[in-house]
């Protein structure tokens, strides 16, 4: 499974409010419902684990209005078939784990992961993802471009003398890394594996991760004589949506829509509320950058990595080209506050998480993207042999975009 993905969204305010003034409009017409909690059915069978899930992901999941999967169907054909099955039998908890990744592989929530609580299942994967599965069959998959390639092969190949990289353990396992300098003098260049910039611009401790940031950020603020940007978030996994403002804030100096996101209030099915427009703020003092600027991202950009190329591409002044892949494909916002909305995530007794997001994004053009993927401007796909040469097909397209 990916890593879970905490964001704290930047218009939670905005999207609070928005569900607060539903939410007394409703009580102007009757009283709010009662939220049916996943936690509090009892689970003493597999009949009870089944109904606790079954009725959790129909309050819960925010894809429901476009997803193709016929959740009334999956109740009528797996129910009967948990009813029959003992929850102490380890033979069927076992089997259950076929069933859920039966009754999940057509969900088009490409954060959505699953994991069984019992002992049973810990040979099997520790999450049951449908995206990873559905990605991994596709033709044209491939694993995450190795770390060290943008780490330590592309400074010295394409970057000007001068760069700066580093890295830094933020747990166990978590490490975030990042490089930033300039390309034939005037292309300055950032790649980073994970949106964690607010949490390492802010480290009271000094770090060269923090460092190459910090470059990246003092270039931008004096963008006299840069001819263009390449941002890269190639093989990035996502994080803190407040990354957002930071990044992108700092290429425009007025506030523009990337579209809206929506939640889920109510038991329905489709009791949503109404569309929020989401926006990216400008950075202090930051100024419109209107050179090219190129984003470069492949099937791995997910999430985070996935909506900063959106934003970009959103940016007013059309000066955005996206070069690499469609990316994953997973770019509903996730919030971790479920005393608003009766969405996202959630756990029963026998499951100990169902990870899902708990808002939608609608992009500026009226699409949802959620489940497909953004799709590049200039489509230059992934060549596992020119990387193991030390040559970066999708680097060296975006190099040439930028007029010299």
């Amino acid at each position: 499974m990916k890593s879970t993905y905490l964001f704290l969204y930047k218009n939670m305010l905005q999207l609070i409010l928005g569900i607060c003034l539903v939410s007394a409009l409703a009580s102007c017409r009757k009283e709010s419902p009662q939220i049916n909690d996943p936690k509090r059915y009892i689970e003493g069978s597999f009949s009870e684990a089944f109904e606790a899930y079954w009725n959790g992901m129909n309050n819960n999941y925010i894809f429901w209005d476009t997803d193709p999967t016929n959740w009334d169907e999956i109740y009528r054909k797996y129910q009967p078939i948990f009813a029959k099955m003992n929850i102490n039998d380890s033979t069927d908890v076992r089997k259950s784990y076929t069933y859920f990744k039966e009754m999940t592989s057509t969900l088009i929530d490409s954060h959505y992961a699953l994991r069984i609580n019992s002992p049973y299942v810990q040979d099997s994967a520790a999450y049951i993802s449908p995206s990873d599965a559905r990605h991994q069959k596709s033709l044209d998959y491939h694993g995450n471009i190795n770390p060290n390639f943008f780490y330590s092969t592309i400074p010295p190949k394409y970057l000007d003398r001068g760069y700066v990289r580093g890295f830094i353990n933020l747990s166990a396992t978590d490490q975030f890394f990042a490089v930033a300098g300039k390309i034939k003098g005037n292309i300055l260049y950032l790649h980073f594996n994970e949106f964690s910039l607010n949490v390492i611009k802010d480290l009271p401790t000094p770090n060269n991760a923090q460092k190459a940031l910090q470059y990246y950020f003092d270039e931008v603020k004096k963008p006299e004589g840069l001819k263009g940007i390449i941002i890269d978030v190639r093989s990035n996994g996502g994080g803190y949506l407040s990354d957002l403002d930071l990044l992108v804030g700092g290429l425009t100096d007025k506030e523009f829509s990337i579209g809206a996101t929506r939640s889920k209030i109510g038991n329905g099915r489709l009791d949503y509320t109404p569309w929020i427009p989401a926006t990216v703020h400008p950075g202090k003092d930051a100024k419109l950058f209107t050179a090219p600027i190129i984003v470069l991202a492949d099937l791995n950009s997910v999430s985070m990595a996935e909506m900063t190329t959106m934003a970009l591409k959103a940016m007013p002044g059309g000066n955005v080209k996206f070069v690499g892949e469609r990316t994953w494909g997973g770019n509903g916002p996730l919030l971790n506050n479920n005393d608003y909305y009766n969405s996202g995530q959630f756990s029963t007794g026998f499951l100990s998480l169902v990870y899902t997001s708990s808002t939608a994004l609608r992009y500026v053009d009226g699409k949802l993207y959620e489940g497909i993927g953004f799709p590049p401007d200039i489509e230059v796909k992934y060549n596992k042999a020119a990387l193991d040469a030390g040559t970066d097909p999708q680097l060296e397209k975006a190099i040439s975009l930028i007029p010299q």
